[in-house]
């Protein structure tokens, strides 16, 4: 006896159609390729020394090749008291005597105590000093005058920072969005499910929010909170991008609440917080899934944006943002290969998100075949 025909669910259909978009999958095979990396950086796999300076400043890329007027070895000259010649002063009567002495030293500089038994209290200071220039010349001399794709102006690794870069406003975006897609699930199915005077509340609380634009909204809470770092950013994003998945949660809701399913699980006697999310989230689940891909693409760029301005992450810090910010000067002197690294990454992820969402978003929508 044959078993009976199962009919694939909503995800078997769903993958059944990614799969058969190339589009999709290769852009799904960037993502991914980017989180891949995101996860390297973040166990030190890779972009561990990022802050290393391993170039001269502003090293160029390899393939435009090294500056003219970089040194060979990319050495950065250091001063030696002795190569400098004294200039002669006619009206100073101790000249004749100080030139004597020096020559009666010679190259010891401890002949003064030998002849005149002074000691001078800086020799020892003094002797550290030169032996920490000779071990800072010998350091400078493994500096490299051109890199991968450049190096900035403390003679960082672009494409190790990038890479940094990338690790932090990628995990911005998807905690940002999942912290937004929590609260707008939750916030949409307690409106949705109830109505009445509870949907009221938070319609009008979801109006507040509507009724500033966006990028105020966000800039606003940074200048109140006047803190940085990739906590509050995360923070700013979420609180204020939770309205999108609100407004469909809560029709999806409405919708659903008076389903024969729902009503089945009330005849049985099923708590109102088993119906809403045992029940009714799971017929629900991927618009949540949509807007979060969605919100992850949006945050990224709003990272961006806020580190640009001086909202973003704090010193010591690199994201995608503060690559920019620091760029905009670069390119004045002509050093654009910063600013073209961060762009053209950021430019790639988002792209290839995006063109993922929009897949995504078919293939989970029952009416598309």
């Amino acid at each position: 006896m044959s078993k009976p025909h199962t009919s694939p669910g909503l995800w078997a259909l769903a993958w059944r159609r990614l799969r058969g978009d190339k589009i999709a999958m290769v852009s799904l095979a960037i993502v991914g390729a980017f989180f891949l990396l995101v996860l390297a950086s973040a166990s030190g796999l890779v972009a561990s020394n990022w802050e290393d300076e391993v170039a001269v400043s502003y090293a160029p890329p390899a393939f435009v090749g090294a500056d003219k007027d970089a040194s060979g070895d990319g050495a950065i000259p250091l001063p030696d008291e002795r190569s400098v010649p004294t200039p002669v002063n006619v009206l100073d009567p101790l000249a004749d005597d100080i030139a004597e002495l020096r020559a009666q030293m010679g190259s010891n500089p401890s002949a003064g105590v030998e002849m005149y038994g002074v000691t001078d209290p800086l020799a020892d200071d003094l002797t550290a000093l030169r032996t920490g220039m000779g071990k800072a010349r010998k350091l400078v001399t493994h500096k490299a005058t051109t890199l991968p794709f450049g190096a900035d102006k403390w003679g960082h690794d672009i494409v190790q920072k990038t890479i940094k870069g990338g690790e932090t406003s990628i995990v911005v975006g998807l905690v940002a969005a999942l912290l937004a897609v929590v609260l707008g699930t939750l916030f949409g199915a307690v409106s949705g499910y109830f109505g009445g005077m509870v949907d009221d509340f938070f319609n009008w609380f979801y109006s507040i929010f509507t009724s500033i634009p966006s990028i105020l909204m966000i800039l606003t809470v940074a200048a109140v909170l006047q803190q940085k770092g990739v906590l509050t950013i995360v923070l700013i994003l979420g609180l204020t991008g939770w309205t999108g998945p609100y407004r469909l949660i809560r029709a999806e809701y409405i919708k659903h609440k008076a389903r024969e399913y729902v009503m089945a699980a009330d005849a049985i006697g099923a708590s109102h917080w088993r119906k809403m999310f045992s029940h009714i989230f799971p017929n629900v689940s991927h618009v949540a899934l949509v807007q979060m891909s969605i919100l992850v693409v949006g945050f990224i760029k709003a990272e961006v944006i806020l580190s640009f301005l001086g909202f973003g992450v704090p010193v010591g810090t690199v994201s995608w943002g503060s690559m920019l910010n620091e760029a905009q000067n670069e390119l004045i002197l002509g050093k654009w290969w910063q600013l073209t690294a961060a762009a053209t990454a950021m430019a790639v992820l988002v792209t290839a998100f995006s063109l993922f969402t929009d897949a995504l978003r078919d293939a989970l929508d029952p009416k598309v075949k």
